[in-house]
């Protein structure tokens, strides 16, 4: 027999590891925690729940090639215990461990990016074979065996003619005293500092998230900015756009101003952080290194080639009824970011009508308009460019009242997640005025959930040096 999941998402999948426990094979939806499980196990095949025809030929595959099917019988069987509360406690604890040592670092030198070699963790369930007790339960109630590493060489048996309760309380006290205290040492050498390049030693961050109503606008908006924040304060920057990395890296060119005068780059809406380098090593030749800590973190319900295939056939639909107004734009699309052009924005649905079709497909994602309605961003739904911000104040350490965040009087439809917060805010009068048309179907006013009037939030009369140098004095940024 074979054991089938085919939810749309599926949260964790109980289930599945019942199945492997009983020894059947699995055919299991690719969204959701059975890649975690099937990663471990390897007791079975992933397929697209969307796609009627490769659940079918999964399971014929299973039901048919006997080898595999017994392959997959053994590795479930073989596999299970990593799965067992002894383990899964023993996991949750050495992650435990491993969190304090991953905090950054401020960076001594103000010059330049430190590179750093070592790994960083990725999904919930890596390195468990290195840190594991080796706990394995018989299914027949045999007698198993568990070796350790570091402190536990010497092995132990569970019987069941012996108290399990008891025998697991040793196992325990030896892990702490022993394993623990090694891991410790073991984290310190791995996460003393990141792979990504540290923050230099900054008083306060600005954070340029302004949607002009023109690309070709953003590199005057960014040369004000840093002209008004003067040389008073190490001040770092940070450039928040709905942009690829590499239409970054041409408006920064055509306005002479260079990626190492920032400390990161959000693009792509918030569907990746990129940080400035003296060499090429994201793949395209440009000077930037992406954050796959930050990917494997928004990872999470991210549908991947499904999702896409479904937005391609929804535009192929909106193109029947209205014309050509929706087609795929590859050159801009990442694996975290899948991007369309909006030929005739009044064409397409709203950004509410749009969110509700993806809640009913089962597809849980962030749709943004951007650049005044002309394209399409579809993100994973744990990334927004808020979110990003997030992600660096946590991995930085940031002092959130020292972040200013400046945007235009409205923008994409994600600029609500903008506003609002410990962090101070300038509004930028004049910009972004051409996108409010993207916010037209707002059942409220934006008044009505952001105080306009907090301290913390001013407005510039204007995006000229001496109007964004005011705005940055009236909250006490610079002195007059």
């Amino acid at each position: 027999g074979v054991f089938i999941n085919p939810a749309f998402i599926e949260p964790f999948g109980l289930t599945l590891i019942e199945a492997a426990a009983y020894g059947l094979p699995i055919v299991a939806t690719k969204n959701g925690g059975p890649v975690d499980i099937h990663r471990v196990l390897d007791n079975g095949l992933l397929v697209d729940p969307h796609d009627q025809q490769s659940i079918a030929d999964a399971l014929l595959k299973l039901v048919s090639d006997k080898h595999l099917w017994a392959r997959c019988r053994q590795n479930g069987l073989k596999n299970i215990h990593l799965f067992s509360w002894p383990e899964h406690c023993k996991t949750y604890l050495s992650r435990i461990v491993m969190c304090k040592p991953r905090q950054p670092r401020w960076q001594s030198s103000d010059v330049g990016f430190e590179n750093l070699e070592t790994n960083s963790p990725g999904d919930s369930l890596r390195d468990i074979q290195d840190l594991s007790l080796n706990l394995k339960f018989s299914l027949d109630g045999e007698k198993s065996e568990g070796t350790g590493t570091g402190a536990l060489d010497n092995s132990f048996d569970i019987d069941d003619s012996v108290d399990r309760k008891s025998n697991l309380e040793k196992a325990d006290l030896k892990f702490s005293k022993g394993v623990i205290g090694s891991l410790m040492e073991k984290a310190g050498q791995h996460f003393g500092g990141g792979r990504f390049p540290a923050l230099r030693m900054r008083k306060y961050i600005f954070v340029i998230a302004v949607d002009c109503d023109s690309v070709s606008d953003i590199p005057k908006v960014i040369r004000t900015i840093m002209d008004a924040a003067g040389k008073e304060n190490p001040i770092g920057f940070i450039l928040s756009t709905s942009l690829s990395v590499s239409e970054v890296h041409s408006i920064l060119i055509s306005g002479s101003i260079s990626p190492l005068d920032f400390d990161a780059f959000i693009c792509n809406s918030g569907g990746d952080v990129y940080y400035p380098s003296l060499s090429s090593e994201d793949g395209l030749g440009l000077p930037f290194i992406v954050d796959s800590d930050y990917q494997s973190h928004i990872e999470y319900r991210w549908g991947g080639e499904g999702l896409r295939k479904t937005l391609v056939r929804w535009a192929t639909s909106v193109n029947d009824k209205n014309g050509q107004t929706v087609e795929e734009n590859e050159s801009r699309s990442t694996t975290h970011c899948y991007a369309f052009r909006v030929k005739d924005a009044e064409q397409v649905p709203t950004v509410k009508e749009l969110r509700k079709f993806m809640r009913v497909q089962a597809l849980r994602c962030h749709v943004i308009y951007c650049q005044n309605g002309t394209t399409l961003n579809v993100i994973p739904v744990l990334a927004s460019r808020a979110q990003a911000l997030r992600y660096l104040y946590i991995r930085w350490g940031l002092e959130l009242s020292n972040v200013i965040t400046f945007v235009g009087e409205c923008g994409d439809t994600d600029y609500e997640g903008l506003l609002g917060g410990v962090h101070k805010t300038v509004i930028l009068k004049g910009i972004g005025n051409d996108a409010l048309k993207l916010h037209s179907n707002r059942s409220y006013p934006l008044e009505h959930v952001l105080p306009f009037n907090s301290p913390n939030i001013v407005q510039a009369k204007g995006c000229c040096n001496e109007d964004v140098r005011a705005s940055l004095q009236n909250i006490g940024v610079i002195k007059e």
